[in-house]
């Protein structure tokens, strides 16, 4: 067995590098393929990572330098340490909907990697300190998940998930009232006990 590889340090692309073929530059970009792969901003893969953004930039957190890590233990950690899981659904998808979709957010207890040994840890548990449930509220036309009036966001301490696996709408609206972007940072920090 080869060596272990050590992690890989990931340079911020910017769109305009070019696919090559060798030495050869072809005439299609990363530019070209973030349009063809991440335009769906409705679908659930990227709205998902969409909302994480999102809340990232309502919680003041530098996006400029870092990259998304996807094997972290939690989403975003704000710049005075408050581990933050964040989750998303939304009422309508991009394909044809015979009806609304049920609003639920999935939050079980996961395992972390470990990036020293290369493993899963052993024990799953809740690695952030809390979570934002980002909806996409909007039911009708235009739909436009660039508009943040169109989301509504619930910031929950992660101790109020007891063992929950998933939690739908109303069980959360017990827990937490929805807050626009602009009020989402005072709400994590009330959820995390920071206020």
């Amino acid at each position: 067995m080869a060596d272990a590889l050590e992690k890989l340090e990931v340079a911020k692309k910017t769109g305009s590098e070019h696919f090559r073929s060798g030495d050869s530059s072809l005439d299609f970009s990363v530019l070209d393929f973030w349009r063809w792969s991440a335009s769906d901003l409705i679908g659930n893969t990227a709205r998902g990572i969409l909302a994480e953004y999102i809340v990232a930039r309502a919680l003041k957190i530098s996006t400029d330098k870092e990259v998304r890590d996807e094997w972290a233990p939690f989403d975003l950690e704000t710049p005075d340490g408050i581990k933050i899981e964040v989750k998303s659904a939304a009422y309508v998808q991009s394909w044809e909907q015979s009806r609304l979709s049920r609003i639920s957010f999935g939050t079980p207890k996961t395992r972390a990697w470990d990036p020293e040994s290369g493993n899963l840890r052993s024990e799953p548990k809740r690695h952030a300190d809390a979570y934002v449930f980002a909806l996409f509220a909007q039911q009708e036309m235009p739909i436009e998940p660039l508009d943040l009036d169109q989301w509504k966001f619930y910031a929950l301490s992660a101790t109020k998930l007891d063992e929950r696996k998933s939690i739908s709408l109303s069980a959360l609206e017990e827990l937490a009232s929805p807050v626009p972007w602009r009020e989402l940072a005072d709400a994590v920090s009330k959820a995390a006990g920071q206020d």
